[in-house]
């Protein structure tokens, strides 16, 4: 007979001496793993460590439930359809303040606990900034007592491993899950029926209303995986739910009995597919369905869920919006617009003008882009195929919200068109930015450039119907992770001047400015970047067998791919900066070390290419005796969390050079400010609110603004203007197209020389000038290191504002209207 586990047994799981916790890790590994310490492996080892730490979260997860649960209170679900949280053990034990236990519980047993932490796997469910953001919130919020539940796809293969191959990025599968994730619980018993495709039948019920039943032709089950969210400093732990699609008949037995194998099995591999891969290329009619039904999978499963915990106290459909509200992060989950009016109208009963009213005060939307080209929309005849139900309820509320826009704006016909859901064209597309405009309370966006922009060019008439809707809410990072994790040498420094209250509340970071003139902080500071600097050159050393001077200036661009974000920029500089150097080695003002760190989505063509000269210029400069000690560019493969964490500390200059008016916000940039690098960028997205905080002349700053870049591409752009009255400009494009890189291929970056001299879409030649001049300041500024330290500490002592705690602080208060809760 089972015997309930004692108040000691308790007391030892979660103890928290390093004699107890020693006792549970072996517990685990004989328990959890069948081994013990004489013949563990280091993944059995690694294995027991986490779910020892895991247990410590339990019990706070526990006492967290059981409070929420006596008071009842409002929460907020966040729908994101990626989240890059990092690895999760190094973050685990600081958040249980049992970093140094394990260390010694570890070293008692023989093992190092550095060891273990290389064995972390980290999930890639994420592309980029988007993803870092969304883990950053949810950090911020349990550490803020906020309740909240975040919702996404338990992707089987995040994003991909990049390796180079002769400077080529190549994509390689990311095995996260290969040896299992210990920081997840799956809950087979929650799975969720999703359906898809078929068609509809309208019939009218008993009271002569007219319904309308779904009769699918797919079924797919979604399983829920819990990961723990605890926050810093409290008791409370919140949930991340991520789904994962399985078949509803996975196996039929009379094909594989007559030796059908494949067959068998296809149901199975189709409905899997659905959480196979982050984002399958949509340049296919196939990956643009298998993206589609991403999106729904995800949506339908977290409703269901959120439905489900909001019926547990038996309330009434009225009461919804009381208890819950819903963010949905950018477009990707805007399809839960229309499937909770499914779900009120068609299975349970509530009229149109009810249902409409409940579904309008529940959803927020967060706007991240500026480009047209990223505002998200799909064919109408993919969504009759897969979702036929959803396109009537499209096409219903597109109906009632045009006859609105006729009745306010009765003499101008042409906004009907402009604000319509659907867009008309050879290919009738449905636009989930503008349902998310009509079916959202909230629309914000994520700086202030960028709400600006989108109230005035983006969204304009859908502001100027409802300017209510419009707010800005100016992003922020976690310094859990991206100070105390990545540089524990500067917090400690910092807590050692004003006290470790800032981890909570980085606003207390202008307390160092108190110390800015203090010699011996300053020489302490200076100190320990050197020493970041030096281990990212092992790194560097590691990774790509080059040696680069700690003593030049650490210049970084880490980021996703993209033309708007100007990698390209950055090449050109340092192919001019190679020829004046070749030219003349005394005009090296001062060293320079170049590091990038960047992933190519697999189709974007133009970005890989971009990539291949980026290392294509690496191997020449690298290889060139003259320049030894004086130019070196490394581009490290496969950026992520991790490697970011290695990063940033170590910058002495951030590159944020975007074209102004196309980045939404990036929160990179933040990141390296907190960190004490300067930025060198242009008055685009947050860098704008960066340059104010910090002070213009702690801020490198270049190049157009915004209005200038609109009224140039008014009144026409002509990029061989700039070509031509630029003489290192010129010899720079022409080294490129002659196959100076390219071991005198001249076709391979043609694509290249050819979109900068007779397109330019992002303006680079316009800006080179600039953006050199610039430079040339920034090193001239190095030169005289006292005054660099200085710029670097107010930097961090200025950019407390770009906390991804004030950031939720201000969503909770003007758009969700929620309150913490404490735990008792």
């Amino acid at each position: 007979m089972a015997t309930k586990e004692s108040d000691s047994d308790h007391a030892v799981r979660t103890g928290r001496t390093v004699r107890a916790f020693k006792q549970a890790l072996t517990d685990n590994l004989y328990y959890t793993r069948g081994q013990d310490v004489y013949t563990a492996t280091e993944s059995d080892i690694y294995m027991a460590l986490s779910h020892t730490i895991r247990d410590h979260l339990i019990a706070r997860w526990r006492k967290t439930v059981e409070s929420r649960f006596e008071k009842d209170p409002r929460f907020v679900f966040y729908l994101s359809a990626e989240y890059l949280l990092g690895q999760q053990l190094a973050k685990n034990l600081l958040y249980t303040d049992l970093t140094d236990v394990a260390r010694q519980a570890l070293a008692e047993l023989g093992q190092d606990l550095d060891d273990y932490m290389a064995l972390d796997p980290e999930p890639g469910l994420g592309n980029g900034g988007l993803g870092r953001l969304a883990a950053c919130f949810l950090d911020s919020l349990a550490t803020m007592n906020v309740p909240c539940i975040g919702y996404g796809i338990r992707y089987e293969f995040g994003i991909f491993e990049q390796k180079f191959e002769d400077g080529w990025q190549v994509e390689h599968p990311d095995k996260w899950l290969h040896f299992g994730f210990p920081w997840e619980f799956a809950h087979p018993d929650d799975m969720v029926e999703v359906n898809f495709g078929g068609h509809t039948e309208g019939h009218f019920d008993e009271d002569d209303r007219y319904r309308v039943r779904w009769i699918p032709s797919e079924k797919v089950l979604g399983e829920p995986y819990r990961v723990m969210l605890p926050g810093y400093n409290v008791e409370t732990v919140n949930m991340l739910r991520l789904w994962k699609a399985r078949a509803s008949e996975e196996f039929d037995f009379q094909l594989f009995d007559v030796g059908d194998y494949a067959q068998a099995v296809e149901q199975k591999t189709n409905s899997e597919n659905i959480s196979k891969v982050l984002y399958p290329n949509d340049n296919s009619p196939q990956g643009k369905e298998l993206r589609l039904k991403q999106q729904y999978f995800f949506v339908a499963c977290s409703l269901r869920d959120i439905i489900r915990l909001f019926q547990i106290r038996d309330r009434d459909w009225t009461d919804l919006s009381k208890k819950i509200v819903i963010q949905l992060n950018d477009t990707h989950p805007v399809i839960a617009i229309p499937e909770l009016m499914r779900i009120l109208i068609d299975e349970n009963d509530l009229k149109w003008a009810e249902a409409w009213s409940i579904s309008n005060s529940i959803f927020a939307t967060t706007q991240h882009t500026l480009l047209p080209e990223a505002l998200e929309v799909w064919p109408v005849d993919l969504i009759g195929r897969t979702l036929p139900r959803h396109l009537e309820i499209i096409f219903e509320i597109n109906e009632r919200f045009l006859a609105d826009v006729q009745a306010k704006f009765p003499d101008d016909p042409e906004r009907v068109s402009r604000m319509s859901i659907i867009e008309e064209g050879y290919e009738r597309q449905v636009r989930m930015a503008h349902l998310a405009c009509i079916g959202s309370f909230s629309i914000n966006g994520v700086a202030e450039l960028q709400s600006k922009l989108l109230k005035e060019r983006i969204f304009s008439d859908f502001y100027e119907m409802w300017p209510e809707k419009f707010n800005n809410k100016t992003n922020g990072v976690t310094p859990r992770r991206f100070i105390c994790q990545a540089n524990p040498r500067l917090t400690k420094l910092i807590t050692s001047k004003i006290g470790e209250g800032w981890i909570s509340d980085l606003s207390q970071l202008s307390g160092l400015e108190a110390h800015v003139d203090d010699e011996e902080f300053v020489r302490a500071w200076r100190k320990i970047k050197q020493a970041n600097k030096e281990d990212l050159a092992k790194i560097i050393r590691q990774s790509l067998k080059i040696e680069v001077n700690t003593d030049s200036i650490f210049d970084v661009m880490v980021k996703r791919l993209h033309e708007y974000k100007r990698q390209l920029l950055n090449v050109l500089h340092i192919i001019a900066l190679y020829n004046r150097a070749k030219d003349d080695l005394s005009s090296v003002v001062v060293a320079r070390t170049f590091v990038f760190g960047a992933k190519a989505a697999p189709g974007y063509h133009m970005a890989k290419l971009i990539i291949k000269l980026i290392n294509s210029v690496a191997d020449v400069v690298n290889d060139d005796p003259d320049l030894e000690g004086l130019l070196k560019v490394a581009f490290l493969p496969n950026f992520n969390v991790s490697i970011a964490e290695k990063i940033y500390p170590a910058a002495d200059i951030s590159e944020q050079i975007s074209l102004a008016g196309k980045e939404a916000s990036g929160t990179g940039n933040m990141k390296f400010a907190l960190n004490g690098a300067l930025t060198v960028g242009t008055l685009d997205g947050a860098n704008i609110e960066i340059r104010e905080l910090v002070g213009h002349e702690n801020f490198f700053s270049f190049g157009l603004t915004a209005d200038e870049v609109f009224a140039r591409k008014e009144s026409g752009y002509n990029p061989q203007d700039f070509i031509e009255g630029n003489q290192a400009l010129k010899r720079v494009i022409e080294m490129i197209e002659s196959g100076f890189f390219s071991e005198n291929d001249n076709q391979l970056f043609k694509p290249i020389t050819e979109s900068l001299m007779y397109h330019d879409d992002y303006m680079l030649l316009a800006d080179f000038q600039s953006y050199v001049d610039c430079q040339e300041r920034a090193s001239q500024a190095y030169l005289d290191q006292e005054s660099w330290t200085r710029k670097a500490i107010l930097n961090v002592a200025r950019s407390g504002f770009f906390s991804s705690d004030r950031s939720m602080a201000e969503y909770c208060r003007d758009i969700w209207k929620i309150q913490p809760v404490n735990i008792d």
